[in-house]
């Protein structure tokens, strides 16, 4: 028997408070010689975004998998609200994996409703919430058709409504943004941030940089299964070293000689100068005039496609 009308407003109530989090502690696991994550930790606070960065192998999507428990890791603790991971607390989790996990000849509605049951709401609750997220997600009049008649990106908003259905206390979205184009990354993305003032915590992983830096509250880069940098994209800049870009109409290396600089790299618009804390930009500047007229003189924006180039070995 599955829990009353009011189970999704219960559940809601009960909902973790403010500053209880998803606790990942020395997490590490490996595939025979191959170490996916490495004494990993990370936190995801109720009401907080956390973004995971990495490139393919990084260690994103195991550590996703072990707080689902698709896998048991080889050592590490995963705690939410204080107390182990259990298969009660899953029920309360949303997942949406990498490799999309439904059921291609079933009807939309009726996949929502079969999966928010096995969620534990009970048949009229988990009719009324596939209703309401087929609406909002742009699914409407959809209901009957089979998920493998719609298009790439209305399957993938199917997937995000099955994760959502339940209301869950912890969203975990392995790269839910995959093949989304402009305007259903935008829907997704309020959606996300709604979810958020409802005080659910979530963690995802995702390669669309630009995506990460709007959305998240903390940004999480791991590489060879570690964290390498971690915290609010304003404490990722005062990590990563001070980049400037200039252009000088010039054939010359004018950057031969320059004091604690270093060439991060050159392209049609100019070079761009790593700095470090001790060199002199006005020196840089006087250095570039000398060189030739200078049609661009500016520290880099701090974009985190950027910092996390600066921060991750190519």
């Amino acid at each position: 028997m599955g829990p009353t009308a009011s189970a999704v407003e219960d559940a809601v109530a009960a909902s973790p408070a403010d500053g209880s989090a998803l606790d990942v502690s020395g997490l590490r696991h490996r595939f025979g010689d191959l170490v996916a994550v490495d004494g990993l930790t990370l936190q995801v606070c109720a009401g907080e975004i956390v973004g995971l960065v990495g490139r393919n192998g990084a260690g994103k999507t195991t550590t996703m998998r072990a707080v689902m428990g698709i896998l048991d890791p080889q050592h590490g603790a995963i705690r939410w609200c204080g107390h182990t991971v259990g298969p009660a607390d899953r029920l309360r989790f949303g997942y949406m994996p990498e490799e999309r996990g439904l059921y291609p000849q079933m009807r939309v509605f009726d996949q929502l409703v079969y999966f928010a049951r096995l969620h534990g709401l009970d048949t009229r609750v988990a009719r009324a919430e596939a209703r309401d997220w087929l609406d909002r997600l742009g699914l409407r009049g959809r209901e009957l058709n089979k998920l493998v008649a719609l298009s790439h990106g209305n399957q993938q908003r199917v997937q995000f409504a099955v994760a959502l259905v339940h209301r869950p206390d912890l969203l975990v979205l392995d790269e839910a943004f995959a093949g989304l184009d402009p305007a259903a990354v935008d829907v997704l993305s309020d959606v996300l941030r709604g979810e958020a003032r409802r005080g659910a915590a979530t963690l995802f992983s995702s390669h669309q940089l630009d995506v990460v830096e709007r959305l998240c509250d903390r940004i999480v880069i791991l590489e060879q299964g570690k964290v390498l940098a971690e915290g609010t994209l304003a404490d990722l800049r005062a990590q990563a070293p001070r980049r400037l870009r200039v252009k000088v109409d010039t054939a010359t290396d004018w950057t031969a000689g320059l004091s604690a600089v270093r060439v991060a790299r050159r392209d049609a618009d100019g070079v761009v100068l790593a700095l470090e804390p001790e060199a002199d930009t006005q020196a840089i500047l006087r250095a570039a005039l000398a060189a030739g007229p200078v049609e661009h003189f500016a520290v880099e924006s701090g974009r985190l496609i950027d910092l996390y180039r600066s921060l991750v070995a190519s």
